[in-house]
């Protein structure tokens, strides 16, 4: 990776709508090369998708919450059981596995305390989990989708 694919990576990360025409245009060089990066960049992995942010606010989820989970079984079963059981739960939009204390830690959107209650149950029916305990933002200092791009090879 080179500094014009850093360039570009960086300004299709803050507009993902921009044109070849415009991204040619803001990094200096003609929209053919931008159009291969582009090309090359999404065969690699390097952009998984491109996609529109929505005000989770404006559309009716104004809590957001952090489910710390942890289980006493750790087999493959129980792991794609529960993967399964998350990717039919579309208010949990991050799933990370944990190293230390916390097995999984859940980033999760709902309307409200019962909507959220309502996620909590459809996921203690069709999974079994030993501690499930759960923080909510009461503000979001600051959230981003772009990376930093110093550390990219």
């Amino acid at each position: 990776m080179d500094d014009i694919d850093r360039r570009l990576l960086a300004l299709i990360q803050r507009d993902a709508t921009a044109t070849v025409a415009e991204i040619s245009d803001r990094i200096g060089i003609s929209s053919t090369p931008v159009w291969k990066r582009l090309k090359s960049l999404e065969k690699t992995g390097v952009i998984r998708c491109r996609v529109a942010l929505l005000d989770s606010e404006a559309i009716g989820l104004k809590l957001t919450g952090f489910v710390l989970i942890r289980t006493s079984d750790h087999s493959e079963g129980w792991l794609a059981q529960f993967a399964g059981v998350l990717a039919e739960i579309p208010e949990v939009i991050e799933v990370h596995r944990m190293a230390g204390d916390i097995d999984y830690i859940l980033k999760v959107v709902a309307p409200d305390m019962e909507g959220y209650d309502r996620i909590y149950k459809r996921l203690i029916k069709k999974v079994k989990l030993s501690d499930v305990s759960a923080s909510f933002s009461m503000e979001l200092i600051k959230a981003t989708t772009v990376l930093p791009l110093d550390y990219a090879n």
